[in-house]
């Protein structure tokens, strides 16, 4: 057979390959693509200087805007490379005319789509049903549900991270052979959850076009949103970062300070430190998860005094407020329960927060961040600076009257703005 009677035999085959993968992304409904059996040509293969292992495409948004990630695999390292949509489809479809891999192996909820080259260069495909866990099946880790007419949920389950990024690995989330431990699956759900939140706020924020950030993370422990986040800016997105680590114990900053050694990671840092006595010079987002009682305000007071685009805290422990508390008239029988007025306590001081953050020039919200069966600290506190200030009278007067209301006499970041001469007294 010719050349030109095997590109005659071949068309309708890609035709129809390329139709189906076309409708899989215009409907959202793909979940993965594996390119394997690499044949060569494709310049981007060749920049690792290793044998290309497998091509792995998955949907993504970034800036709201629908793109394909690429994770290119080798033996020893992945390198990630983003494409709008339209040029990522172009892409796959020249590499697959062209000869440059021998299997196409698409997933959808409902539907296993291959497309493979025999030896002489035919092309065939064939279109199956998706099998229960077939995704973990192909190799990735993920036990990610392929069940008929879940097109919605299965974009649900969209990781923004790989499970076999290297950090995941020392840290304890994977096994030596890149598995998701399963003892480890809701820590790595709020990974996941966490990267979901940042993304959306970078995109928000007047960073989303600045070529570096520095991102400080508070209390950061043993480091698995420190290095996600790390991770997330400089392999998914190609950004550059600087993202430290302040922790107080030294033995998790010695254990982290291990893990950026080994990976050779670059722009990152970990630190011994206290928020209450840090002074970076420079800061365009600020991290405090789990940070307790008023170690958050001094999180957010670092953020605002440090002009920070982005503020992300999960407060912990609400221990000022509550002893200040008067019990009003109208809710003094529903106050007497202790579980009812810690639970307003915690309300009330990250309501001032959020307003206080309101009041310094942030869009603010509050909201769940991971469902209680995950973690029972599951709040978390987002704010975004306008571009633009406005007038923060009628917020400062709604601040002086809640308080007022329930006798309460000092807020921790109230009087760190107030003495910075960032708010009224």
């Amino acid at each position: 057979m010719t050349d030109t009677d095997l590109a005659a035999f071949n068309a309708p085959h890609l035709t129809r390959f390329t139709i189906l993968l076309r409708e899989a992304m215009a409907s959202g409904r793909l979940l993965r693509l594996v390119l394997v059996g690499y044949q060569g040509g494709v310049s981007e293969a060749d920049v690792a200087g290793q044998p290309l292992q497998r091509v792995i495409v998955r949907a993504v948004a970034l800036r709201d805007e629908p793109h394909l990630s690429f994770v290119w695999r080798y033996p020893t390292k992945d390198i990630t490379r983003n494409l709008p949509a339209s040029a990522g489809v172009d892409a796959i479809l020249s590499w697959l005319q062209a000869g440059a891999f021998r299997n196409a192996h698409m997933h959808t909820p409902t539907e296993e789509v291959q497309l493979a080259f025999s030896k002489k260069g035919k092309a065939s495909v064939r279109v199956g049903k998706a099998a229960p866990g077939d995704a973990a099946a192909a190799g990735e880790g993920e036990a990610q549900a392929a069940q008929a007419g879940q097109a919605a949920h299965n974009r649900d389950k969209h990781r923004h991270l790989e499970v076999s990024r290297p950090f995941l690995r020392e840290l304890g989330v994977t096994d030596a052979q890149g598995h998701l431990i399963p003892a480890m699956s809701r820590k790595w759900k709020q990974i996941n959850k966490f990267i979901e939140v940042f993304s959306a706020a970078l995109g928000r924020s007047r960073l989303a076009d600045k070529p570096a950030v520095h991102v400080a993370d508070f209390g950061s422990g043993k480091g698995y949103l420190t290095f996600a986040v790390h991770d997330w800016l400089t392999n998914t997105l190609g950004r550059q970062a600087r993202v430290t680590g302040v922790e107080l114990r030294p033995d998790l900053v010695k254990l982290c300070q291990g893990v950026i050694q080994r990976l050779g990671l670059q722009g990152m840092a970990y630190e011994q430190g206290d928020v209450r006595d840090y002074h970076p010079s420079d800061l365009d987002v600020v991290i405090a998860l789990h940070a307790c009682d008023i170690a958050t305000d001094y999180a957010i007071h670092l953020g605002i005094r440090a002009g920070a685009e982005v503020i992300l805290c999960s407060p912990c422990c609400h221990k000022q407020i509550r002893p200040q508390l008067l019990s009003p008239h109208p809710l003094r029988p529903i106050l007497q329960h202790g579980i009812h007025l810690g639970q307003e306590a915690e309300m009330l001081t990250d309501g001032l927060r959020a307003l206080l953050l309101d009041a310094a020039g942030y869009d603010t919200q509050v909201f769940e961040f991971i469902s209680l069966e995950h973690t029972n600290k599951n709040k978390m506190i987002l704010a975004v600076k306008r571009a633009q200030p406005r007038p923060n009278d009628e917020v400062c007067a709604q601040i002086r009257e809640i308080k007022a209301f329930y006798g309460i006499r000092e807020q921790a970041l109230e009087s760190l703005l107030q003495a910075d001469g960032l708010l009224p007294a």
